[in-house]
């Protein structure tokens, strides 16, 4: 759970679905918005002082089903943190090591398995310079480019 903490520290407006073995974990709020998003049940676990008071909130997701469980956080307007084991379980030697390895917003989608291919995706950006302003426009869908 330190490890988690310490994680979801730098990630703090993101759901961060957690790696561990063939499942994603989320935690505390993170669980309880994935649970009621997903539809999927909500659990808990013992927390550090292992009484019944100290519960935490947790949800769980199969590793090999997260492109599903991904699309319906993004469109239920989710940033999603994900977090993967960054070293090999079998030479770890203590807690293996994890890190964010990629971070998914609705406004940053650009695998085809997650946008809706029935409308138009757009991405657009605005810079400013001393009085000079650009924008820039992309349908990501068809690569058309303004």
């Amino acid at each position: 759970m330190r490890q988690y903490a310490a994680i979801k520290k730098n990630y703090p407006d993101c759901v961060l679905f957690f790696r561990m073995g063939d499942f994603y974990e989320m935690f505390f709020a993170d669980a309880r918005t994935a649970s009621k998003t997903l539809n999927i049940a909500l659990t808990s676990r013992s927390g550090n002082k292992g009484s019944s008071e100290d519960r935490v909130p947790m949800c769980g997701i199969p590793y090999h089903a997260l492109e599903n469980y991904l699309a319906k956080m993004v469109a239920g307007g989710h940033k999603v943190a994900i977090c993967e084991q960054v070293e090999d379980p079998k030479l770890a030697k203590g807690v293996v090591k994890r890190g964010v390895t990629r971070v998914v917003t609705p406004g940053t989608l650009t695998e085809d398995y997650l946008l809706d291919e029935k409308k138009a995706n757009h991405l657009a950006a605005v810079c400013e310079d001393g009085g000079t302003i650009g924008l820039a426009a992309a349908e990501i869908s068809t690569g058309s480019f303004t």
